[in-house]
């Protein structure tokens, strides 16, 4: 059974169609890819997911039980957790405590007798953060500010993670540092959903990849079947005659 499954989504704003019966599948123990040109849609898949759009039609399963009518508080406490595209910390707290802080109110909802201070630790060193957990986070540059909204996600202990452009703003060394971090989250059995313009990466640490374009998927695939695919090609590119002797990983990232 897969962890988290979209099952047909659709959503309109007005006369525009966002999303178009889509359908996605997340396992456990897996990196999966959710790639596309600005607009395709993929912010607001995530945002039917999570709770923060509602869809016009389409179901979303968490172990199987649909959530899709769940405030989006509820799906936190079933094990989702996301980033954004836009960055949502607290830049006038220090690293250590925007990981705190989310450490703490899971305690509060969990009362499993975690320690939060013991937990935001933890996090701190896998994250690879421990450099700067004394430093506000509104002094940090924003791929290093990008790093501890994943921590903060990671401090809540979710099943899922789902993640929009995380390696924004890092460089070549940090972005393959997250890249061996999320293929640890996948080892430790959690789903991992991946939004990222960086294509390389993508392919790297990805097991499946669904290709969104104009709201609807137009591929599914190993990274390989991503790469030869001629609709993903034409799709990014316009024509399969301008790529005929170019990399799909090349012009995408």
């Amino acid at each position: 059974m897969a962890r988290l499954e979209v099952a047909g989504v659709e959503v309109r704003f007005g006369g525009v169609v966002a999303l178009r019966g889509v359908d996605l599948v997340v396992d456990s123990g897996r990196v999966t890819g959710l790639i596309g040109p600005n607009g395709a849609g993929k912010t607001t898949l995530f945002n039917v997911i999570t709770g923060l759009q509602k869809p016009q039609a389409g179901r979303v399963f968490l172990d199987g039980d649909d959530i899709v009518a769940m405030a989006p508080h509820r799906r936190a406490r079933l094990g989702i957790a996301r980033t954004f595209q836009r960055l949502e910390i607290f830049g006038s707290l220090t690293v250590r405590e925007n990981i705190l802080v989310a450490a703490e109110i899971r305690r509060r909802w969990a009362r499993d007798g975690s320690n939060p201070r013991r937990v935001a630790e933890s996090v701190i060193d896998r994250v690879g953060l421990r450099g700067v957990a004394r430093e506000r986070c509104d002094t940090l540059p924003t791929g290093m500010a990008r790093l501890v909204e994943v921590g903060r996600s990671l401090a809540t202990e979710p099943h899922v993670l789902l993640l929009d452009e995380p390696s924004s703003g890092l460089d070549e060394q940090e972005t393959d540092d997250l890249a061996d971090l999320l293929l640890d989250l996948a080892g430790d059995g959690m789903g991992v959903l991946l939004v990222e313009h960086d294509v390389e990466m993508v392919m790297s640490v990805c097991h499946l990849i669904h290709v969104l374009d104009f709201g609807r998927i137009l591929a599914v695939g190993s990274p390989t079947e991503i790469q030869s695919n001629p609709e993903v090609r034409a799709a990014y590119l316009g024509t399969e005659d301008e790529v005929a002797d170019t990399e799909v990983t090349g012009v995408l990232a």
